[in-house]
């Protein structure tokens, strides 16, 4: 279970911590409107680690985001709170050292114009072993906390986006012409 907590303002302090939906859910209480879009963004949507020059022999590790989904639940003027579930696959390559390798990935709230209220990263410790080439994962994020100025603003008005943590050349090689990648793997 993984937690995060994005209170921007004091009151969402009371019901940050590693608490269920059902914590504030109670029967007669239905979402004042939807929630927010939840997706995996494009350009990190996946990762391929390299030892040396890309090419098929020199893959070490690669991730793919599989599937987002999110639920959330918000009455009143309480802020939004969403748990947020992401299917990953972790492959290991050629090249990789051993059985155990760390995905770090990232989970933000937006505005829907883009603009990013607050952004966590989390690492994933993954084994595979022996001559398993992959295993698929399942990520939860309890608890992500998003403020509203008051009740009438509602869930469509943010995103929640998730990807893994790049570096520069990784994101790079993620947004080369698909034509120049290599097939899925």
């Amino acid at each position: 279970m993984r937690c995060l907590s994005l209170s921007l303002i004091s009151m969402t302090a009371l019901l940050a911590g590693c608490g269920t939906l059902d914590d504030i859910r109670t029967a007669d209480e239905v979402n004042v409107g939807y929630c927010p879009n939840t997706f995996a963004l494009e350009d990190a949507a996946s990762v391929i680690e390299f030892d040396g020059e890309p090419s098929l022999e020199t893959i070490a590790w690669s991730a793919e985001i599989k599937d987002v989904r999110s639920n959330c639940r918000y009455v009143r003027d309480r802020p939004i709170e969403a748990v947020v579930e992401v299917d990953m696959s972790v492959g290991k390559g050629p090249a990789a050292q051993g059985e155990v390798h760390e995905v770090s990935y990232f989970v933000a709230v937006m505005r829907t114009n883009r603009e990013v209220i607050a952004k966590e990263v989390f690492t994933k410790q993954v084994r595979i072993r022996g001559d398993i080439a992959s295993i698929d994962i399942t990520e939860d994020i309890k608890n992500v906390i998003i403020p509203r100025r008051d009740e009438s603003i509602s869930g469509t008005n943010f995103e929640i986006a998730v990807g893994f943590a790049l570096t520069r050349d990784q994101l790079l090689y993620n947004r080369r012409d698909d034509s120049l990648k290599f097939p899925e793997l």
